[in-house]
C-alpha cells in the first residue's frame, strides 16, 4: 500500500450529511479500482434469499447511513490518513439469473484483487461472499472470521438448489477457498432445521463459538480465540447484520433473538486491527424491514470499523 493521505472525504462540518450525492463514507467515487489501497463497493443482489427479501436495497441505503460517519474512530484510528480510498460503486449484477451473476460478482472482485486493493463490500444477501471469495481466494485458501446467527454451511434447499445464502461456506469449503482450520464462526443461535445443522461445519475444521459460549467468553475472550486460530495469515471478514440482535438491527431477512448488542461487534471488529484483512463485507441489511434506519446505521458503523482494524496495519 504505498498512495498513503491522498484521499478527500466530505467534511460533515463543512458540507451538511444530508447534501451532496450519497457514496460510502462521503468518498470520491471511483471508476475503479486502480491506484486506491482499499475500495467500498456494492453488490444489490438478494437472489438466494429463501424467505424475506429486500437485501438488494442494502447498498443504497448503507451509502445514506454511511454519512454519518466522520473521519477518526473512538480509539484513534484515522484511516483517511494512511490509506488512499474510494467508493467504486456497485458490482453488475443480474437478478434473474444466480449462476450468471455469481460470474459478474467474481469478476468484479477479480479486478479488486488484481489491482491490489483490499474490498470493503455491502450485500445483498450472503450468497454474495462466495463469489467474493472466488475472486480474492483463487490461488489460495484463506481464513474466514464469520459473524452470524446461521453457519450457512446448508447443501440444497428447496429441491437441488445449491446456490442460496444458507450455503456459501460449504461451497467456499469445496472449493477450496477457505481454510477450516483458521475459521471461525461467531454468535451461531436460533432454531434448527435439524441436529446436523452444525456438523459439516465442524467436520470442515471451523471453530464454532455459539451465542451461550460467546456470552460466557465475552469480546475480549471471543478477540483472543480470533487472533489465535487466524494467525498472521490473509483473512477474510464477513459480518452478518442478523448477528445482532432484532432489538437493534431489525430490518433484516432471516431475524433471530439473542443476538450481539452493536457495542459488542464493535469491541470485537475493533480486536482485529493488525490482521492481515484481504477483503470483508456487512450482508443482509434489509432497508424495507428497518425501523427509522438503526440497521442501515450499524451495517455503516460496522464497515467503518473494518476500514479502521484494516488501517491499523499501516503506518502514516
Amino acid at each position: 500500500m504505498t498512495h498513503h493521505g491522498e484521499t478527500h472525504v466530505i467534511d460533515a462540518s463543512q458540507v451538511p450529511r444530508f447534501a451532496g450525492v450519497p457514496t460510502f463514507m462521503r468518498l470520491p467515487l471511483a471508476t475503479g479500482p486502480e491506484g486506491y489501497d482499499v475500495v467500498f463497493t456494492g453488490i444489490p443482489y438478494d437472489g438466494g434469499t429463501t424467505n424475506r427479501s429486500g437485501a438488494r436495497h442494502g447498498p443504497r441505503e448503507l451509502r445514506n447511513a454511511s454519512s454519518l460517519m466522520r473521519q477518526v474512530n473512538a480509539n484513534g484510528i484515522a484511516p483517511y490518513e494512511v490509506l488512499n480510498v474510494a467508493d467504486i460503486g456497485d458490482c453488475p449484477v443480474n437478478p434473474f439469473n444466480v449462476t450468471e451473476c455469481l460470474d459478474m460478482i467474481t469478476a468484479h472482485y477479480a479486478a479488486i484483487a488484481a489491482a491490489g486493493a483490499i474490498p470493503i463490500t455491502a450485500g445483498g444477501d450472503h450468497l454474495v461472499s462466495l463469489p467474493i471469495l472466488r475472486g480474492l481466494a483463487a490461488d489460495r485458501p484463506v481464513g474466514l472470521i464469520h459473524f452470524d446467527s446461521h453457519t450457512d454451511t446448508g447443501d440444497a434447499y428447496f429441491g437441488k438448489n445449491r446456490y442460496t445464502h444458507g450455503t456459501p461456506f460449504r461451497r467456499a469449503v469445496e472449493e477450496g477457498l477457505i481454510d477450516g482450520d483458521r475459521t471461525l464462526q461467531i454468535g451461531l443461535r436460533g432454531s434448527l432445521y435439524s441436529p446436523t445443522d452444525y456438523d459439516f461445519a465442524r467436520e470442515a475444521g471451523f471453530r464454532l463459538i455459539l451465542m451461550d459460549e460467546a456470552m460466557d467468553l465475552g469480546p475480549d475472550g471471543i478477540v483472543r480465540a480470533i487472533r489465535e486460530r487466524v494467525g498472521d495469515g490473509p483473512v477474510y471478514v464477513s459480518f452478518d447484520i442478523d448477528c445482532l440482535d432484532p432489538s437493534v438491527a431489525p430490518g433484516t431477512g432471516t431475524p433471530e433473538a439473542g443476538g450481539f448488542l452493536t457495542r459488542e461487534t464493535q469491541k470485537m471488529i475493533r480486536g482485529l486491527n493488525g490482521l492481515d484483512i484481504i477483503g470483508a463485507d456487512v450482508v443482509e441489511v434489509s432497508p424495507p424491514f428497518d425501523v427509522g434506519g438503526i440497521t442501515s446505521l450499524a451495517g455503516a458503523t460496522m464497515m467503518f470499523e473494518l476500514l479502521c482494524a484494516i488501517a491499523a496495519g499501516e503506518k502514516a
